[in-house]
């Protein structure tokens, strides 16, 4: 499954009761928890009993889940608090009717675009577990680490540029509202510092 070799396959359910049980789970965390998920499956393990590669310094092994939905405007809050119930590493498959995307959890929910759930794949590719992790998160993410950064140096840098977009894209809309030449000028030149921001940083 996932294009991952068979050895790694578990295919073993986590019921939600024994979770709400494990955890202490307050009924309005169970609430929002049974909103947003169906079920899940834990698909597969990676490790190197089943992929033959070395465990890293911080990575010694992984789980693939698959997250079934029952909505996809889900509460990311949900999908953070399975990642920190879990004490794993994990990369999540989110499902639902048919089209999936992957996604993990690394300072903030990187996720891919939504796909049918049969061309999901996941690379293994890496010398030790900690590059395997890496590299998947870069993968699903499309994350380019710049030369001198970290991998979560670049997922802060990344996520800086996402917010300067969004406000450049507001003032836009801002701007071609205003009917007042002066603060119109004023609207195009926050604009402008926001654009040199995004251009110092690359």
């Amino acid at each position: 499954m996932f294009g991952l070799p068979e050895k790694t396959e578990l295919n073993k359910q986590l019921p939600k009761k024994a979770i709400y049980t494990k955890f202490s789970m307050n009924n309005a965390q169970k609430e929002k928890f049974d909103a947003d998920i169906s079920r899940i499956v834990i698909v597969n393990e990676i490790s190197p009993a089943t992929v033959n590669i070395a465990a890293g310094k911080e990575v010694s092994s992984f789980y693939v889940l698959l997250l079934s939905l029952k909505r996809t405007d889900y509460d990311t809050k949900t999908i953070e608090l399975i990642t920190k119930l879990i004490p794993q590493k994990m990369l999540l498959v989110l499902e639902y009717e048919g089209k999936a995307c992957l996604a993990v959890w690394r300072t903030k929910l990187i996720r891919a675009d939504w796909q049918p759930l049969n061309s999901i794949n996941i690379n293994i590719n890496g010398l030790d577990l900690d590059a395997v992790w890496d590299n998947a998160i870069m993968q699903i993410g499309g994350i380019t680490v710049a030369e001198g950064n970290t991998l979560d140096e670049q997922i802060a840098v990344n996520t800086e540029r996402e917010k300067l977009l969004k406000e450049i894209e507001r003032l836009e809309k801002k701007a071609r509202a205003e009917n007042q030449p002066k603060k119109k000028f004023e609207i195009v030149q926050q604009i402008k510092k926001l654009r040199e921001k995004i251009n110092g940083q690359t």
